[in-house]
């Protein structure tokens, strides 16, 4: 497994060792004695959970508030997406900084979001489904979004017009989100 920061360091790309030939392909999904060396730090997940998307529908920037912040390792079983991840702490070097990666299919490449990031993807394949564990449940009343498009974050989609939710619709802009300390 090749473990690659980001330049959000704390936001890590995980490339798996994938084992081909002509039957498939095998890999370790993964590891938690791995993982958890990779990134420095015990982490119990508790949820797993799994989404469809068709082409052009953008999930997010979704996060939730202490006490019940989420991380999460996500990755694509089926289709493309381009993920972000927008970091909301406050009192970090790259606050209202976001970084981008395509997880597809094919590259098998999951991301690493810690607590304290606004999370968000876009559907490039007709459709996709992704995956993710969370290292809290979700709670409802600690949800929050940030809308997809703000200036000040300017993150670069590639779309102009994507299917929303009415919750992304509705979202806050960053300079009056909920951020961390």
């Amino acid at each position: 497994m090749k473990v690659t920061p980001l330049s959000i360091p704390d936001v890590l790309l995980i490339e798996p060792d994938v084992f081909s030939d002509e039957r498939g392909f095998f890999f370790e999904s993964f590891n938690q004695s791995v993982f958890e060396k990779a990134i420095h730090r015990n982490i119990h997940f508790v949820q797993d959970n799994h989404s469809k998307s068709m082409k052009g529908v953008l999930r997010g920037l979704h996060y939730q508030i202490p006490p019940h912040a989420q991380g999460k390792l996500v990755r694509v079983i089926q289709g493309e997406v381009f993920d972000v991840a927008v970091d909301l702490r406050q009192s970090s070097p790259t606050f209202g900084k976001w970084v981008g990666e395509t997880l597809s299919e094919k590259n098998k490449k999951q991301l690493w979001i810690p607590e304290g990031f606004a999370h968000g993807f876009l559907t490039l394949s007709d459709t996709a489904e992704f995956l993710y564990k969370t290292t809290d449940f979700y709670f409802k009343d600690h949800e929050r979004a940030i809308y997809w498009d703000d200036e000040t974050l300017n993150i670069k989609w590639p779309i102009t017009n994507p299917s929303l939710s009415n919750k992304d619709i509705n979202a806050t802009f960053f300079n009056k989100a909920d951020y961390f300390n």
